[in-house]
């Protein structure tokens, strides 16, 4: 359904090189340089540059290759479709940035695929503004992330609230003193390992950071991670401290390996989401995964 000039402009623009497109496309390396001047051509552009030995998408390549892979999702989403209907199921795409991942969703999720035995989700868990571009590109029917994505082509169901603590290991001084609270300045003194800069979660500390006159460049980050479950166990075998959802830690304060607390005077509340696009026709499946989450 796809020209295969497109599939083979997305393989180039993701392995950078002629040779390794044309070995993952079973073609000859003269077949893929035609196919991508006949886009050239067709389109009157410049798709790529060489940039130390290396290809690099020019402005208008980003651009073709930006609906190029929205063509691909549709055109998955369709077959996906076709064989759904053969088979008497629906199969959608989701998803969750990694802090959602680690709440009771996937539990809601899966309890959800328990009840109802022709729905079938794909999950896919990624960062908040990667999970974004999926969605415009409809490679996701539907997200669950916790703060918004503001579009005016998306539409978001609340489902929870939720803030970021401090989470520090059982063996911590801070953790022993039984305190609820603690100060930026002593944060100053500690060694964080924290989510990378493109994370939801490490965006909402360093703009409340900002807001109290403080940068992140003050505080000593040794590591950065976008595992939240290895961040976890790094922080509870006391490596360091860290910034992080209190939901995604509720089993580990459960059994007392992660204690938590506030930052003293800095507002970290956060919203989980549910957010599709205006045309998504399962409105009754949010309405039960909602109710679901809510009798948690």
């Amino acid at each position: 359904m796809i020209d295969p000039k497109v599939m083979t402009l997305l393989a180039l623009a993701e392995n950078c090189s002629y040779t390794k497109t044309a070995k993952k496309m079973a073609l000859t390396q003269p077949a893929v340089t035609h196919q991508i001047k006949l886009l050239e051509e067709d389109y009157k552009i410049k798709l790529f540059r060489r940039d130390k030995k290396k290809l690099v998408l020019t402005p208008e390549g980003e651009v073709l290759v930006k609906y190029a892979r929205r063509m691909s999702a549709l055109n998955d989403n369709c077959r996906q479709a076709i064989e759904d209907t053969r088979m008497s199921v629906h199969s959608l795409n989701i998803g969750m940035t990694p802090t959602a991942e680690e709440t009771i969703v996937p539990h809601v999720v899966a309890r959800y695929c328990n009840m109802h035995n022709d729905i079938h989700f794909n999950v896919t868990t990624d960062a908040i503004n990667n999970i974004y571009d999926k969605l415009k590109n409809y490679e996701l029917d539907l997200a669950i992330v916790e703060g918004n994505l503001f579009n005016p082509k998306f539409t978001s169901v609340l489902l929870d609230t939720d803030y970021l603590c401090v989470a520090v290991s059982k063996e911590h001084p801070i953790a022993k003193s039984k305190r609820k609270s603690i100060s930026l300045q002593e944060l100053k003194k500690e060694n964080f390992i924290l989510r990378s800069r493109s994370a939801g979660t490490r965006q909402l500390f360093e703009n409340q950071l900002v807001s109290h006159y403080e940068h992140i460049k003050n505080f000593n980050i040794i590591l950065e991670l976008d595992n939240v479950t290895t961040i976890k166990e790094l922080v509870a075998s006391n490596f360091g401290i860290t910034i992080i959802a209190h939901s995604a830690c509720t089993r580990e304060i459960a059994k007392g390996t992660l204690v938590t607390l506030q930052i003293e005077n800095m507002n970290l509340t956060r919203e989980i989401n549910m957010v599709y696009h205006k045309d998504f026709k399962h409105l009754d499946m949010l309405d039960d995964l909602k109710n679901l989450y809510e009798s948690k």
